[in-house]
């Protein structure tokens, strides 16, 4: 799913194109107005100056002086003045090749603006007013002077002031955008902060949300927290309660296994007896460990495998010193275990215990992360260990890994076996296998997907 920051950056996105395009396109439209009225005052006053140039002859005829400047042949300047009934007209030089005519006959003191094309197809604005000598002369006695413009004056102008304006503002913008971005980071640091310290709970190094928050992530903060204490709380109150129930169990079972040897009976019936108290005791056992099992949860730190294994060899080692083991540790100090340490150290004890037990004088165990590196996987857990003992029959194996009491919580010291290691890495979301070691003995193989 797309980030809040990238949302934000987005929409805010979206909002400054569309101020700064509507902006854009109203600057325009203004400039494009005020550029036209310009061309309308300019011509205007060529208008008024053609007036003020002209002599009417005794025929009524029309006569301008040859200075001006309409007399220039490329003059980009078009003037026309006519007589209302058309026999009396003068056009500048510039107009002599069009055979053409502007507006005429218009009622004194009567303003044209407008645009038009000339037989060459040349675009022009062509500004025209109506004028009379004497004011008590009949209106057909009136002319009409013109005065034409290039329009591509007026649209290099304005071509000119959009490549400016649009420059400018696409500049504009992506300043605003780069700042924006500066303020939505600096915004939503705290929101990166909390992630970054929830990471650091999950790998051990924060136990808690530390630090001052901003009071819109303050009730987030330390609601958070509380979960979190809650969390540890409950699960130590839940061990707590768990360990206060074998311990309870402890001195019935013992009572009655007491009561067993003193009775009796014959010797059938108390091995039987003896044998059912055994089998209580272990299940008891075995539950007890299987509800203790944490699993894993969001703010479950991660457990470097190394220092787990180091423990529990050292400790086999003393255990089983008679058999002088070799042990070939083949653990990568990148391996992590991401759950419960009593998880693991349970998981990891029951699988090297059993090794001890069944080898001759070897055992292997190596880990490591796989996946981590690979684009669009998932980091996956995977642990291996090995002897050189006989190993174990497919049915057998089959049996082994049934979940509740199997045939191994009927052997002494075997503990709640590869069961309950089982159930731990089911709780895990992980698989368990058994096959045949290069050793010679079997390859017990755990893999638990890290997220």
């Amino acid at each position: 799913m797309i980030s809040l920051n990238s949302r934000l950056l987005i929409a805010a996105s979206i909002v400054l194109a569309a101020f700064l395009g509507l902006t854009g396109v109203t600057l325009d439209k203004v400039f494009c107005e005020n550029a036209e009225n310009a061309v309308q005052d300019r011509l205007e006053g060529h208008v008024y100056t053609l007036i003020a140039a002209t002599i009417i002859g005794e025929d009524k005829g029309l006569k301008l002086p040859d200075h001006i400047s309409f007399s220039n042949p490329l003059s980009e300047l078009f003037a026309q003045a006519i007589s209302n009934d058309a026999k009396k007209i003068w056009r500048s030089p510039s107009m002599i090749e069009q055979n053409f005519l502007f507006r005429w006959a218009l009622p004194p003191v009567t303003s044209r603006f407008e645009q038009t094309t000339m037989p060459d197809g040349l675009e022009i604005f062509v500004y025209s007013l109506g004028v009379t000598w004497d004011e008590s002369e009949d209106v057909h006695d009136g002319y009409t002077f013109s005065v034409g413009e290039r329009k591509d004056v007026y649209d290099k102008q304005v071509q000119n002031f959009r490549e400016k304006l649009w420059g400018w503002l696409i500049g504009v913008a992506l300043v605003l955008l780069a700042v924006q971005s500066v303020i939505l980071r600096w915004g939503l640091a705290p929101l990166r902060r909390v992630i970054n310290d929830l990471k650091a709970i999950e790998s051990g190094q924060q136990t808690q949300l530390e630090g001052a928050y901003p009071k819109e992530l303050a009730g987030l903060t330390d609601n958070l927290n509380k979960l979190i204490n809650n969390e540890r709380d409950h699960l130590a109150r839940y061990r707590n309660t768990l360990g206060n129930l074998a311990h309870s169990l402890k001195t019935p079972l013992a009572v009655l296994r007491g009561e067993v040897e003193s009775s009796s009976e014959n010797d059938l019936f108390k091995r039987a007896m003896s044998e059912q108290v055994d089998r209580m005791s272990q299940i008891v056992e075995y539950q007890l460990q299987r509800a203790a099992t944490s699993g894993r949860s969001a703010i479950t730190a991660r457990v470097k495998t190394l220092d787990v294994v180091s423990k529990i060899i050292n400790a086999l080692n003393k255990v089983y010193a008679d058999k002088n083991i070799i042990v070939d540790m083949q653990v990568d100090e990148s391996s992590m275990f991401q759950g419960d340490e009593g998880d693991l150290m349970e998981m990891l004890g029951n699988l090297l215990d059993n090794a001890y037990k069944c080898c001759k004088n070897q055992v292997r165990i190596s880990s490591k992360v796989t996946g981590a590196s690979k684009s669009g996987s998932s980091p996956d857990f995977e642990l291996f260990v090995e002897d050189d003992g006989p190993g174990m029959h497919e049915d057998q194996i089959e049996k082994l890994l049934e979940r509740g009491v199997r045939g191994d919580l009927d052997t002494k010291g075997h503990g709640i076996g590869l069961a309950m290691v089982n159930d731990i890495i089911e709780i895990y979301s992980g698989t368990l296998s058994i096959d045949k070691s290069d050793l010679g003995g079997s390859r017990i193989k755990v893999h638990v997907p890290l997220k």
